[in-house]
């Protein structure tokens, strides 16, 4: 697992030693970062679910501003703040050890708003349509939402203040981007 671009290219991420974490594949993050490059530089980022932190170290490495990365796993926590060590940005980047309902109440009571939101829950437990009814309180006018899911996982519908602007698939992964109304 690598940096695709950016700052940090081809610098090589700790990756987890067990099945307990399933971070994105580069190909999968590499075509994700093509769609949505001008909303990163300047962006303050949300990594939530973040397992090893490449989503958000790839944004920082693009020139966001700044990530927040949020996972409850103790070990997904050590993996973010290693890699981060790793590259350097341990300045530029926050991390919870946190279940995300949790995390985004708490960066809400601080007036936190993010214009780009990663979502890479557990398959197959529900947690992108909960997380998606939630997010409205740490997202910013405009701020756009990247979920990755299995692909036998229900894309979440009837979204009060999210439209679905893309939808790739990547072998069983789905990526789906959405924008925030208003």
């Amino acid at each position: 697992m690598r940096v695709i671009a950016g700052a940090f290219r081809g610098r090589r991420l700790h990756a987890p030693k067990g099945p307990g974490i399933r971070p994105t594949i580069d190909r999968v993050r590499e075509a994700v970062f093509n769609i949505i490059a001008s909303e990163v530089p300047d962006a303050q980022v949300l990594d939530l679910f973040a397992g090893t932190g490449a989503m958000g170290i790839e944004a920082l490495s693009r020139g966001a501003a700044r990530c927040v990365f949020v996972d409850q796993s103790a070990e997904a926590v050590r993996l973010v703040r290693e890699n981060l060590e790793l590259c350097g940005v341990e300045d530029r980047a926050l991390v919870i050890r946190d279940g995300v309902p949790s995390a985004i109440r708490g960066l809400a009571a601080r007036g936190e708003r993010f214009e780009l939101i990663f979502i890479d829950p557990p398959y197959g437990r529900g947690h992108l349509e909960k997380t998606m009814d939630i997010l409205d309180a740490v997202a910013a006018p405009g701020a756009l939402a990247v979920a990755e899911h299995f692909i036998k996982d229900e894309s979440p519908v009837g979204l009060k203040i999210w439209t679905k602007k893309t939808e790739r698939r990547y072998g069983d992964t789905l990526i789906s981007i959405y924008s925030k109304l208003g």
